[in-house]
Order: C-alpha cells, then sequence, then structure tokens
C-alpha cells in the first residue's frame, strides 16, 4: 500500500506543469500635460488620448513578443495640470518607471532630464522639436525621438530644391517658436541651394476670426499680406503658434503654392501614409481608438518600441542595459517609413524619414533622391556630427 502511495505521488509530480517563471516586468512612464491646445482647423482638434494613444498601442505590441521571452511592459501615464511642478512628477515616475517618454515643452523637458541625472531613469522627448535641446542643452539621459525642426525643414526644402522651386518668400509668425521654425529654413535655404527673396512678418494682434465676417476679413488680409512681393516660386510660412498660415493656400496675391506650416506640411506621420506596412499599423490604430493616428501618436509608439525591441534584443528588463543598446551600433527599429531607425550617438536625437503631406495625400518622403551622405542618407536631415554642438555627459 505505502510503495503503491509513493509511486502514485510520483506519477501525479510528473504529470504537474513546472509553475512558470514571472515574467520581467518593465514599466514605462508617460508624462504630458492635461491641456489640449485647440488649432485653427475645427476638423483638426486633438483628441484627449493624443500621444498617449500610440505608446498604448506600442506596449500591446511589446507584450506580444514578450509574452514568448518572459517579458511584461506596463504604462504609468502621469498628466500635469497647472501649477504642477515637473520635476516632482517626474521623480514620483521614476521611482516606478525605468523609462519615462515625455511630451514636454523644452524648458520642462530639461528640467526633468536634470532632475532625474543621478536615478538612473532614462527618458525618451516623444514631443520637443527644439534643436537646442540635441546641440547646446543637450543632455546624456534623453533619447529624442521627434524630430528636430532642422529636420523638418531639411525634409521640406529637399524636395522644394528637387522641383527647382528654389525661390522662396518666407513669412514668419510674431511668436518665439515661429522665428525658430523661421531659422531652420534659413539655414535650409542655404544648405540646400535655395533662395529666400524676401521675409516677411504676420504680427498676432489677437481678436477671433470665428464670427459672421470672418471669412471676408481673412479674403482681404491675406493678399494684403502678400501682394508685391518679388517673383517667387513658393510661398514657406513659418507658423508653429497656428495664427494665419491655414488661412493662406488659395489667398495669396499672386497664385503660388503654400508649404511649411501650411498646404505641404514636413511631419514624420500623417494618417494618408499607406506604404511598407503601414496600413497595418494605421488600421490597428483606428480600432482601438477611434480615430486616425497623428505625428505625436506615432512619435510615442515609436519611443515605446525602442524600449520593446531593445529588451527583446538582449533578453533584459535591466534600463542601463536597454539604453546602451539603444546607444549601440546594433540597435535598429523597423517603423513602416521604407528603412530601418537607427540613433545619432553624437546628441542621441533618432535618425528618421520625413513625410511631406498635404493634408489628404503623402506627397514624397525625404531624403530625396540625389542628396548624399558618407554615412547615411538620413543625415541629410537635420544637425550632422561635424556640425554639432552637443557634449553629452
Amino acid at each position: 500500500m505505502v510503495r503503491w502511495l509513493v509511486r502514485a505521488i510520483a506519477l501525479g509530480l510528473l504529470a504537474t506543469p513546472a509553475r512558470a517563471a514571472e515574467p520581467i516586468e518593465i514599466g514605462i512612464g508617460y508624462l504630458h500635460h492635461a491641456a489640449i491646445r485647440s488649432p485653427l482647423s475645427l476638423v483638426e482638434q486633438p483628441a484627449e488620448n493624443d500621444g498617449i494613444a500610440g505608446a498604448r498601442l506600442a506596449i500591446e505590441d511589446n507584450n506580444t513578443t514578450g509574452k514568448f521571452l518572459g517579458q511584461h511592459f506596463s504604462l504609468d501615464e502621469m498628466r500635469l495640470k497647472d501649477g504642477d511642478d515637473v520635476t516632482e512628477a517626474a521623480a514620483a515616475l521614476a521611482k516606478r518607471d525605468g523609462f519615462i517618454i515625455a511630451d514636454l515643452p523644452a524648458a520642462e523637458m530639461l528640467a526633468a532630464a536634470d532632475a532625474l541625472r543621478d536615478h538612473g531613469t532614462m527618458l525618451l522627448n516623444a514631443g520637443a522639436i527644439d534643436d537646442r535641446l540635441r546641440e547646446e542643452d543637450c543632455r546624456a539621459n534623453v533619447i529624442h525621438v521627434a524630430p528636430t525642426r532642422s529636420m523638418l525643414a531639411d525634409g521640406l526644402a529637399q524636395y522644394l530644391v528637387w522641383k527647382q522651386w528654389k525661390r522662396w518668400l518666407l513669412v514668419t509668425g510674431s511668436h518665439a517658436k515661429d522665428r525658430l521654425y523661421a531659422d531652420a529654413l534659413r539655414r535650409a535655404a542655404t544648405r540646400f541651394g535655395a533662395k529666400i527673396v524676401q521675409e516677411r512678418t504676420f504680427e498676432d494682434t489677437g481678436g477671433a476670426r470665428r464670427t459672421d465676417s470672418g471669412v471676408t476679413l481673412i479674403q482681404r488680409q491675406m493678399p494684403v499680406l502678400t501682394q508685391q512681393a518679388p517673383a517667387y516660386d513658393v510661398l514657406i510660412a513659418a507658423d508653429e503658434s497656428e495664427v494665419f498660415a491655414s488661412y493662406l493656400p488659395y489667398r495669396t496675391w499672386d497664385p503660388r503654392p503654400i508649404a511649411g506650416s501650411a498646404g505641404l506640411v514636413p511631419t514624420s506621420w500623417d494618417a494618408a501614409h499607406d506604404q511598407w506596412g503601414a496600413v497595418q499599423l494605421q488600421n490597428r490604430f483606428i480600432k482601438l481608438n477611434a480615430r486616425h493616428m497623428t505625428a505625436l501618436d506615432m512619435q510615442a509608439w515609436t519611443a515605446a518600441r525602442m524600449i520593446g525591441e531593445a529588451a527583446s534584443r538582449t533578453n533584459s528588463g535591466d534600463a542601463r542595459r536597454l539604453f546602451d543598446f539603444i546607444k549601440g551600433p546594433d540597435f535598429l527599429l523597423a517603423a513602416f517609413k521604407g528603412q530601418p531607425l537607427t540613433l545619432r550617438d553624437w546628441n542621441l536625437q533618432l535618425r528618421q524619414p520625413i513625410l511631406l503631406a498635404d493634408g489628404r495625400m503623402i506627397v514624397s518622403i525625404s531624403p530625396q533622391e540625389g542628396f548624399l551622405h558618407q554615412v547615411s542618407e538620413l543625415d541629410t536631415l537635420g544637425v550632422d556630427r561635424p556640425e554639432t554642438k552637443c557634449r553629452l555627459h
């Protein structure tokens, strides 16, 4: 009887599957502002989950692979309200997560990076396009997923020069970030052989144009702004503040195409993009969110996928090891843009093509044919290694 019981117990132990090991937990924070700024167009109002919706989709993608590798990814959102201290919020996330995807203005991004310098938590910049974050104000604990203004301006300039539309009328808004975009456009013109024949400024005096007489006012104002200009091929608008550029198409004094902040717009992503498997990504996003994928959504998706790709390649959840891999020569990410994305080791900016969209279709994708580089044609977009002011520390 005793022998039979021993044998039964042994057989039972053999038949019971071994308890699966607990998966490696990889926490990713998402830090952004709760407030949403309304643009001019009523049909382009940003969703409340703009940005983080892309990160959530990437978490699903990471976990699809992670379940086979014993890894589990989670997303920890924190929304800043008016008056909140960004450094306190970043520190709170850092206690739980090894990585933080941040959609913050440049000054707040720097404050968060400096506050986390000794925490071992890495920031992924998904929103700020300021070149200074990658140059004179670069930080060794920040990876930049969003393209820079100079990358966007170079992507646009390459196409216009390829089209032989080399004479530009530059109209700049009166706000600080408009002037920064204008600086990037001037640099691009010099770099690729275009000529700015004249510059004009649109002064933002306030006032509402969504009134019964708004269309009439705009129809009179835009031709006056653009009349008596020297001969030009294309009007370039630098209007990140979204005050006037959207009103320019079909209202200029001369019949000319518009580019920059309206018309032909350089961007990291657009809902019309359908090449290299992008339709599948777009459809999955629409199914989850009942809306189209924005550039910010894609930048957040890319940031979370960079972490997932590094974790699967290293079979690790250690933040430092993943960060080192992302910075290393073996990292690349497929992101539905026709070529793998890699990281510039001199300023931690993600190399990526720039889409040129007109609001309905993708017109072209830069870098353009004929713009060559000894390392990567993607390095013809933005600040190249010999030009950089970044000293990572």
